[in-house]
């Protein structure tokens, strides 16, 4: 069939836009798919057809579309105080409530919490703070952060080095001096033969590894994703992160959980780090904080390392927008609303497994070497051979194509690799779970034929 003409709309984007992570020559050729509203776990393109979100949007709409609570939220507060600073010894009320709440919610002694505007700014926060925290207690050469190949943590500068994707690496010169990278317990595509729990220790125990070459008087921070989103939603084995955690206690290096992706209940705990047993010095969160009504982001600090920031004196570092008013209101309204339903409870007593159990139906298919999940995160790997779980060639675009034949059945689902990945709103009813395996499995067949052929 004949390529329809771009729209009006597309035509402009094309002109004017430039997208994030796109191939913008690829996108002008075809148009821009444009989304005009959402409702619940459902959005709708501007030819009318529905959508079902199961990324919630980029990890983050936990409440789905459309919630009136938060909306007033941000009416009310743009009307009183639209926009005030957090600089030079003043607050605001928002701001305030907010950080009480948040440390009220907070794993062990996370009782300070400082604003950002989004994810990224989080993760650079962090190397900020855990740099001028060891300066502070008269070790400044403790400046050396280890993270993991394959790790999201943001796209600015500082972002992108801590994370360990190398296509981003490639772009600007990444990393940054002063980062180093481990490598991730991805256990279906390096485990080799090993069972989970020794592989989980062997890949744990590369931190000891790094932390020694280094010299531990050097490395200031170890930071990492309880599971990996961007990476593919890679859950670690359980031998994993308490082996990590003795590590870092060991050498008295810093533990960092970049909660972006997992906070605000999405893996059935208002953090990841809950269900895993940690205990980090710092934590990072967005996306969920709001439900992606309006940026926000926060870095959660322990006592200890509060206490040696509140010690050294001025901290010279924020932003324009840190705990931006609205956006604080909005994510109080969130927060409430969270309680209210009890959607954390729902996630890890009713939806969460629901989804699990159907999730992993998935696994019978031809194309299906493993499925994997947690909560309302879920992945399952696309195979050329189920015997050996041999992967297809790259050039097949496995991973693309199963992507686009979602797309054409009203399904957003996520290609990473040939790896597929789901994260849908935390308020998804068990038809809407029912509706999305039925169409991630129409998709597969599909995407079965396509590759087969």
């Amino acid at each position: 069939m004949p390529k329809p003409p771009k729209s009006p709309l597309q035509q402009l984007d094309a002109a004017h836009h430039l997208h994030p992570f796109t191939d913008s020559r690829a996108l002008h050729h075809k148009g821009a798919r444009v989304i005009e509203r959402g409702e619940g776990v459902y959005l709708w393109d501007a030819d009318g057809n529905r959508i079902l979100d199961a990324m919630a949007g980029l990890w983050c709409v936990n409440l789905g579309y459309g919630r009136e609570e938060l909306v007033q939220a941000a009416e009310q507060q743009l009307r009183r105080l639209p926009y005030y600073n957090l600089f030079f010894q003043t607050t605001h009320p928002r701001a305030t409530e907010l950080a009480a709440t948040l440390a009220g919610l907070l794993p062990g002694d996370m009782e300070h919490v400082f604003f950002t505007g989004s994810g990224s700014e989080c993760n650079d926060t962090v190397i900020r703070m855990v740099r001028h925290y060891w300066a502070g207690q008269g070790q400044p050469e403790r400046n050396t952060i280890i993270s993991r190949h394959n790790a999201y943590h943001g796209s600015t500068l500082a972002g992108a080095s801590l994370g360990g994707m190398q296509p981003m690496h490639a772009q600007g010169g990444l990393p940054l001096p002063g980062i180093v990278h481990i490598d991730q317990p991805y256990h279906f595509g390096e485990g080799g033969g090993q069972s989970p729990h020794p592989f989980g220790l062997e890949r744990a125990r590369q931190l000891e590894q790094k932390i020694l070459e280094l010299g531990p008087d050097r490395v200031a921070a170890f930071i990492g994703e309880p599971i990996q989103g961007a990476g593919g939603v890679i859950i670690p084995p359980d031998s994993y992160w308490p082996e990590i955690q003795r590590i870092c206690k060991r050498y008295d290096i810093l533990l960092v959980m970049d909660e972006v992706i997992c906070g605000f209940g999405r893996t059935g705990h208002w953090f990841a780090s809950e269900y895993y047993g940690l205990q980090p010095d710092l934590l990072c969160m967005a996306k969920g904080i709001s439900s992606g009504y309006i940026p926000l982001g926060a870095v959660a600090v322990g006592e200890r390392v509060a206490a040696g920031l509140i010690a050294g004196g001025e901290f010279f570092h924020g932003f324009t927008y840190s705990g931006h008013p609205v956006a604080c209101a909005v994510a109080l309204a969130n927060i409430e609303v969270m309680q209210k339903e009890r959607l954390v409870e729902r996630v890890h007593d009713d939806i969460g497994p629901y989804l699990q159990r159907a999730w992993a139906s998935l696994g019978n298919h031809p194309l299906v070497g493993e499925t994997r999940g947690l909560g309302l995160l879920a992945a399952l790997e696309l195979v050329a051979d189920k015997g050996d779980n041999r992967r297809f060639a790259e050039e097949a675009g496995a991973g693309v194509t199963c992507r686009e034949h979602c797309f054409d059945l009203g399904l957003v689902m996520r290609a990473v690799g040939d790896t597929m990945i789901i994260s849908p709103p935390l308020v998804i009813g068990r038809a809407e779970v029912d509706e999305l395996i039925t169409k991630a499995r129409q998709a597969l067949d599909l995407t079965y034929r396509t590759l087969m052929n």
